[in-house]
Parts: C-alpha cells; structure tokens; sequence
C-alpha cells in the first residue's frame, strides 16, 4: 500500500496540507508537531515524489456564474488504446469538461462539466462532444443539487489501514 511507505508526520502534513492549502510553513510544523525547517523539507520532498500535485483555491462556480453541472456518460466505437488517448486528449482540450474519467463497465468515459447556462452547455453536446471522432454515443444527468463535494481522500481511513497493520 503505497500510503504506508510514508511516516506519521508525512501523513499529518498531507491530511493538514488537504485541508488547508494555504497553511503558513510555521502553522503547519505546529500541528504535525516539528520545527518549521524539517516541515518545509518535507513538504518539498512529498511535492516532489508526487504525493502533492499542487495547490488549488477552492472556488465557487455558481458565485462566478456557472450555473450548470452536468455528468455525461461516453461511449465509444472503438476502446484501442490510440483512440482512448485521442479522445482524453480532446477532453483535456475543451474547457467545459472539468474532469474526464475513464471507466470500466457499459460507459467508457464519465465527464463532469462546467457551463454558465443550458445553451452553452447543449452547443457543447451537440456541436463538440457528440460530433467528436469514435464517440457512440452520450448520456447526460443534470446536476440538481450537490450534497456533499470532498476533493481529495479520507485521511482516516488510510490511518486506520495503516495502524492495523502495525
């Protein structure tokens, strides 16, 4: 499990860095409980080593008018690897398209996006999406309400993992 290669402290750091990103170098060694020197040469290797991706404000769509989420759900004619990474790259290349999942089952992919209103939205749909190169076919689900919106991962159950295998 690659979670248990890291020491308590480095999980700490983690779970203190997901919760708040913009923690002061200072403020972080206080509550993993080390001095300010060893925190920031940690944060710098864990950055490094990958297991920090980079640092995001969490901002609210609705407040700067983006009224619509919608999930749309992709199939594809072919699933060969060529084709699965041209339409990943194609998905990187559209702004609406928020997160681009590939999945395993009756779907290929599953797209999380982003549009100021229906009509932008639906242009997307109909003049990008479904007129894509390999794409079959596309379902949509509308988002009507968001109930709960965790990024990142329970930092408790992967304490739990590891301490039970201690």
């Amino acid at each position: 499990m690659a979670g248990s290669k890291l020491d308590p402290i480095d999980r700490k750091i983690l779970a203190e860095l997901q919760a708040d990103g913009r923690i002061t170098n200072v403020e972080l060694a206080k509550r993993v409980g080390i001095s300010a020197p060893p925190c920031l040469r940690r944060v710098r290797t864990l950055e490094e080593a990958g297991y920090i991706r980079g640092y995001h404000a969490d901002v609210n769509p609705r407040e700067l008018g983006f009224e619509v989420q919608v999930f749309a759900m992709v199939g594809l004619v072919s699933q060969a690897e060529a084709d699965l990474s041209a339409f990943e790259a194609r998905c990187r290349a559209w702004p609406l398209v928020r997160e681009c999942h590939m999945l395993n089952g009756e779907v290929d992919f599953i797209l999380k996006c982003a549009a100021p209103d229906l009509s932008t939205f639906q242009n997307f749909l109909t003049e990008q999406l479904t007129a894509a190169d390999n794409v079959a076919s596309v379902k949509t689900a509308l988002v009507i309400r968001v109930a709960k919106d965790e990024p990142g991962v329970p930092f408790d159950v992967l304490e739990a993992r590891v301490n039970s295998r201690a």
